[in-house]
């Protein structure tokens, strides 16, 4: 199931309603610096893996800000594995089995829970959360471990939505960034998945 495959970038639906577009702007950079060979290497290890749904719809289960920075980069393919062939089944059974599996996760950029049907029809439309930059950032300089638990990042987003206002967030991205390092890495963290403290 796991064989490598190629669709365009625009055809994958997401899973999520939001990505962190300071994020998604780091690895849009890195893409375009490289060349054509480097990028194609890169994107198929880092291949995104995928979920066919009804009316053999690809939706993504992970990667989604490779995906869109991808888009943004002006990638036009990419590189994909099948995680299980959900074509077969009708729309109500096919999320009831996502959401099982921890595959959808349609939370806002506020925290809060929406249905299915709001999630986005294409990567273009996902919306901006901060917090899940925050989270990136706060992992990427050591502040929590990367695991393969489903959706950490947002675990970790909203802890610190409910940690760090947003004032501070927006006003001091940098300040905000030593600020949730040490409060993931404080006895506060301890239970959210690749606690590091």
């Amino acid at each position: 199931m796991s064989k490598l495959k190629r669709a365009p970038i625009q055809s994958l639906y997401p899973t999520q309603l939001t990505v962190g577009m300071l994020e998604v702007e780091v690895k849009r950079k890195r893409l375009i610096e490289l060349s054509p060979e480097q990028r194609e290497a890169f994107l198929e290890a880092h291949p995104m893996p995928v979920v066919i749904g009804p009316a053999y719809r690809l939706y993504i289960t992970d990667h989604h800000h490779l995906a869109r920075a991808a888009l943004e980069a002006r990638v036009k393919e990419a590189c994909f594995s099948v995680e299980a062939d959900f074509s077969s089944m009708r729309p109500d059974k096919f999320w009831l089995e996502m959401n099982k599996r921890s595959w959808v996760h349609p939370l806002d950029e506020n925290g809060v829970r929406h249905s299915y049907s709001f999630l986005p029809e294409n990567l273009k439309k996902l919306v901006d959360d901060v917090y899940r930059s925050l989270a990136g950032f706060v992992r990427d300089a050591g502040g929590f471990r990367k695991t393969d638990a489903a959706f950490v990042e947002f675990i970790w987003a909203d802890f610190f939505r409910r940690n760090i206002a947003i004032e501070e967030v927006t006003s001091d991205f940098r300040g905000a960034v030593r600020h949730a390092k040490r409060l993931a890495q404080s006895p506060l963290a301890k239970r959210i998945p690749g606690y590091a403290g």
